[in-house]
């Protein structure tokens, strides 16, 4: 059996998959770490269609992996087969997500190819993200609804997906931060990185900690030490402490504010 999966996809012959080419790449590229895993996994996708992904990914992943399809139409229950498990519900139901999480509080890999509403997309992650296993995968598809009017969409428009991962980005720097207000939370522990790509974004799940500063090989002069007796002086103190607080008031309103070099080492 062939673990590459685009060769998977391209000999499928059972029911329909409808993927975009470019997907392939990428899937691969998250995914690989995962496939016939020797040790059980959970995958699960939303949005069944024709059931023809789920017996791609049975393939791609292996005997011991359990596929888990969602999709809100009682039809397709009739794709169930083998370690291929379906569940009827609304991505966008807590209660259903309550369900589902209980029953599977363990998921390796998720796709969202369910509904595309921006909102959905959003309501799902915050609710699932959680029970993703750290080094784990969270993937949601055809992103460029965040776009789309008729989804709720819209460039740079409040509430789409789109927007709403950016947020998350803040997040993942949230330990450098000076601001009282922007502290660490959940996906600033959690949440290892973000990828974008065309119409793909993709979240690795992993504890994260703050980095460690490792030094090898000999150390050359200071290239700054030239400066070391002007910042001692009274005047580049003062100096430096009028500009500090005109930068702060920058921030606070958010505007562009300018660089005081090497107040700070790594």
């Amino acid at each position: 059996m062939s673990s590459n999966l685009f060769e998977i996809f391209d000999n499928h012959k059972g029911n329909e998959i409808y993927k975009w080419e470019h997907y392939f790449d990428i899937y691969e590229t998250h995914f690989s770490k995962f496939k016939n895993s020797p040790n059980p996994i959970t995958v699960l996708e939303i949005g069944v269609l024709n059931g023809g992904s789920l017996q791609m990914w049975q393939k791609y992943f292996g005997p011991n992996a359990t596929i888990v399809g969602i999709d809100i139409y009682e039809e397709c229950k009739k794709y169930e087969k083998d370690n291929i498990k379906i569940r009827i519900g609304s991505q966008a139901d807590l209660n259903f997500l309550k369900e589902l999480s209980n029953e599977f509080p363990k998921i390796d890999v998720l796709i969202d190819d369910g509904s595309h509403r921006v909102l959905h997309q959003i309501i799902t992650f915050e609710y699932l993200f959680k029970f993703i296993n750290s080094g784990g995968v969270y993937l949601v598809e055809d992103t460029h609804t965040s776009y789309w009017v008729e989804y709720g969409g819209g460039k740079k428009r409040n509430g789409t997906f789109l927007e709403f991962s950016k947020k998350l980005i803040d997040s993942l720097y949230a330990r450098y931060s000076e601001q009282r207000h922007f502290k660490l939370d959940f996906y600033s522990e959690n949440l290892y990185s973000i990828h974008y790509y065309d119409s793909i974004v993709c979240f690795n799940k992993q504890k994260t900690r703050p980095p460690v500063t490792l030094k090898r090989g000999i150390k050359e002069p200071d290239r700054i030490s030239k400066y070391s007796d002007l910042k001692k002086s009274l005047f580049f103190k003062f100096s430096y402490y009028i500009l500090f607080k005109i930068n702060k008031i920058l921030q606070f309103f958010n505007l562009n504010g300018f660089i005081l070099n090497g107040s700070k080492k790594k």
